[in-house]
């Protein structure tokens, strides 16, 4: 990977406060993106927007729920700050596994609609940009990541909603992948397996444990792992692009 293979980019990070979505906007700042970074937690995203430009990056941070902004709203605040928009990588996620039986339907509508819904909605008000960008940067080419799940692929019971959910933004990604690549937007879906990250501690008590006990059995993957697929796919050449990654940890079945 030739450095600073994004420099003059602009790449938005969803998720960025902690995790996967954090340890990716290091790593595109690393490679010379400016990131706007957008999350819920103010406190935590403005730290990491300070650590990064204290290490020479330029970096924004942008406190939101993507389930309660208006996309384009977002999208126009980033614009007017950041100038352009060349990379979206979609990483705020939730995980709110259980058996369906006993589940608190709350649940299954704050899984689709941060995991799905904000998804699509994000993506539409950015496509114009990143169209633009792909035909107007020195790359010539613009991309758009979304980080799925290895229950995206196949579905796991107890975890149905979840599954359905990855299932449903791999696909969109697919789709998309077919409708733009014309237009040199590259589209790809993610797929990790088990990440050592939070997104455990907000499954519900008497499920939870059980969850974070199947973890402790595994190595995982950490964070970086995952980062780096998703650097790699938005530092390949404009001709070649990585329409999928499935990544797990060598002890997952």
């Amino acid at each position: 990977m030739e450095p600073q293979a994004l420099a003059g980019t602009v790449a938005l990070v969803t998720g960025a406060s902690s995790g996967i979505g954090q340890q990716i906007a290091e790593d595109l700042a690393r490679q010379g993106a400016a990131v706007a970074l957008v999350a819920r937690r103010t406190d935590r995203i403005e730290a990491h927007a300070a650590r990064l430009r204290a290490g020479g990056a330029r970096a924004e941070a942008f406190p939101a729920d993507v389930t309660d902004v208006a996309a384009g709203d977002l999208i126009e605040q980033v614009i007017a700050r950041m100038g352009r928009l060349d990379t979206l990588v979609h990483a705020a996620g939730v995980m709110l596994v259980g058996p369906a039986v006993e589940a608190d339907v709350a649940e299954w509508r704050r899984t689709i609609d941060l995991n799905v819904s904000a998804v699509l909605e994000l993506t539409h008000a950015a496509l114009p940009h990143l169209r633009q960008a792909a035909q107007t940067s020195a790359r010539r080419v613009a991309d758009l990541v979304t980080i799925s799940s290895v229950a995206g692929r196949t579905a796991f019971g107890g975890a149905a909603v979840y599954s359905a959910s990855k299932f449903a933004v791999t696909a969109f990604s697919e789709a998309l992948r077919q409708e733009l690549g014309r237009d040199h937007v590259r589209v790809s879906a993610v797929e990790p397996g088990a990440v050592d990250t939070e997104l455990t501690a907000h499954i519900r008590d008497g499920v939870r444990e059980a969850q974070q006990a199947w973890y402790a059995s595994l190595e995982t993957l950490q964070a970086r792992d995952v980062a780096e697929a998703v650097t790699f796919v938005v530092t390949r050449p404009r001709h070649a692009a990585v329409a999928e990654v499935r990544i797990l940890p060598t002890e997952q079945q």
